[in-house]
Parts: structure tokens; C-alpha cells; sequence
């Protein structure tokens, strides 16, 4: 991945939902995809935990960039399904980070997980897996 496209995914998704999150693209390989933010008092729900959407839009992006590096020209994706696996939380000042991989690269699906950690605490607080749908152009 080149300096110029991880400064083109983090001024995108930054001008998006996911940037609501401070989340940054550290990493945006073919078959690793990274990102991390800080939880902030804005991202922090009525019970003092990290409002589990945050995790959510951090794993979906992450998942996302790796779709992206995989489409043939013309070609654009969307997500079909998707699951989290809720495992522990995050505080306001600690810092997550969620690291995608691909589970399959098919022709028409993509599936992708995404481990969400509080490195703070060290705790995996989050499984999910996408499934993406490829799209092929239109003629």
C-alpha cells in the first residue's frame, strides 16, 4: 500500500461516518487492513462504555479497504451481511484497534473479519465477520 492511497482512505473516510470516530488507517494491504482511535467522550454510551456503532463502523471501514484492493476496474461492492461478536469494552482514553483479514476472496463474495482490541487493556472486545457482494458493471 502506498503512502498516497492511506492518505487518500483517511481523508475519505474521515469526511464520512467512520471519521465521527477519530478512527485513522494505520495499515491497507491486500490481506491486512488496520486502523485505530482513541475512545472519546463523544463515543462513549449512557452506560460509561464505548457505544458498541463505534466498534461496528471501525470494523465495516477496515473491511471495506480490503474489499477495495481486491475489485477488478469498474467493479464496486456492498455489504450484505454482518456480525459482531461483543467480547469486553473500552473506556474513554483508551485506545482501539481493529485489524481486518480476508476469510474469502471469491469472485462474487468476500467475506472479511475484523478483530477489535483494546490495547490498553490488552482484551479483544470485538469479533466480525462481513460478507461483501461484488458488483459488476453495468453494460
Amino acid at each position: 500500500m502506498t503512502e498516497d492511497r492511506l492518505r487518500w482512505l483517511n481523508e475519505f473516510f474521515g469526511r464520512k461516518f467512520p471519521g465521527a470516530t477519530g478512527m485513522r488507517i494505520l495499515e491497507a494491504g491486500p490481506d491486512l487492513v488496520v486502523g485505530r482511535f482513541e475512545v472519546t467522550e463523544p463515543l462513549i454510551a449512557g452506560t460509561g462504555f464505548l457505544f458498541a456503532p463505534a466498534i461496528v463502523a471501525m470494523a465495516d471501514t477496515l473491511c471495506a479497504c480490503g474489499v477495495g484492493a481486491h475489485l477488478r476496474e469498474g467493479e464496486s461492492f456492498t455489504t450484505v451481511e454482518f456480525k459482531t461478536n461483543f467480547l469486553g469494552t473500552a473506556r474513554e482514553g483508551e485506545i482501539v484497534e481493529g485489524r481486518a483479514t480476508p476469510a474469502h476472496l471469491g469472485r462474487t463474495t468476500q467475506v472479511w473479519d475484523t478483530a477489535v482490541t483494546n490495547l490498553t487493556t490488552g482484551r479483544t472486545i470485538s469479533l466480525f465477520r462481513c460478507t461483501q457482494l461484488v458488483l459488476q458493471p453495468r453494460a
